[in-house]
C-alpha cells in the first residue's frame, strides 16, 4: 500500500519561515516555498511524502481539528483562543512573547480592587478565562480587530488584553504591563485521529524536531 502524504498547516508569515528552517534542519525542505512570487497554496516534498500549506494563523487549529492537516504549527495565543480538539505536542521555542493585561498606570488599582471594568482585546476567550476563571473578576469584554492600544487612550476601555513582544508600542502610547496572563511561543499541534493512524511517522517527526531545539 502506498504511503500517504502527511499534511502540515503553517501559520503565514514569520512563523512559517521559522518553521521551515526547523524542517530543513531535519532534512525536509521545500524549495518552491522560497519563491516569493509563487501563487501556489500547497507545496510538496515527494521524497519525504509530506506536503505543506500556508493558512492564516487563527485557521490552523481548525484545519488540524477537522483533519485537513495532520500537523499544524501556530502560536500558543491562537491555540488558546480557538480552543479546538487537538493535541499540543511541542513548544518550538521561537516567536516568544507574552499575553498581558495592559493599560495606563492609573488602571492598576481598578484591577487590584476587582472593579467592573471594560477590557478591549482580539482574544475574548483568553481574556474571559483570565478574569472570570482565574481572578473571579467581572469585566465587560470588547472584541476589537486591530490597534488594541487605542482603546484605553480614547476611553473605549480601561485596559487591554494583548500580546506584548518588546513593549515599545505600549511605551509610545503611555501604557504599561499591569498583569501577565501567560507566556506564548510557536507550538506543534496534531490531529487526534492522525496521531493514532500515523503514530510512528508523526512521533518520529516530533522527536526529530525536538532534537533541533
Amino acid at each position: 500500500m502506498e504511503e500517504r502524504y502527511l499534511t502540515v498547516a503553517l501559520g503565514k508569515g514569520r512563523l512559517a519561515k521559522k518553521a521551515m528552517e526547523c524542517f530543513e534542519k531535519i532534512g525536509i525542505s521545500c524549495e518552491e516555498m522560497k519563491d516569493k512570487d509563487t501563487r501556489k497554496l500547497i507545496f510538496v516534498n515527494d521524497e519525504k511524502k509530506i506536503r505543506f500549506f500556508l493558512a492564516k494563523g487563527p485557521d490552523v487549529p481548525t484545519y488540524v481539528e477537522y483533519g485537513a492537516a495532520d500537523i499544524g504549527i501556530v502560536g500558543e495565543d491562537t491555540i488558546l483562543e480557538e480552543n479546538r480538539n487537538i493535541y499540543e505536542v511541542l513548544d518550538l521555542g521561537f516567536g516568544k512573547c507574552r499575553m498581558c493585561i495592559c493599560g495606563p498606570k492609573s488602571a492598576e488599582k481598578l484591577l487590584k480592587n476587582g472593579e467592573l471594568i471594560r477590557v478591549a482585546t482580539k482574544y475574548p476567550k483568553i481574556a474571559k478565562k483570565h478574569f472570570y476563571d482565574e481572578k473571579h473578576q467581572t469585566v465587560e469584554i470588547i472584541k476589537l480587530n486591530g490597534s488594541i492600544e487605542l482603546a484605553p487612550i480614547v476611553g473605549l476601555s480601561e485596559v487591554i488584553c494583548d500580546i506584548v513582544e518588546t513593549g515599545s508600542t505600549l511605551r509610545e502610547n503611555g501604557l504599561v504591563v499591569l498583569e501577565e496572563v501567560c507566556p506564548l511561543s510557536a507550538r506543534v499541534v496534531v490531529n487526534q485521529v492522525s496521531m493514532k493512524m500515523e503514530h510512528e511517522r508523526i512521533s518520529k517527526l516530533i522527536s526529530d524536531l525536538k532534537k533541533t531545539l
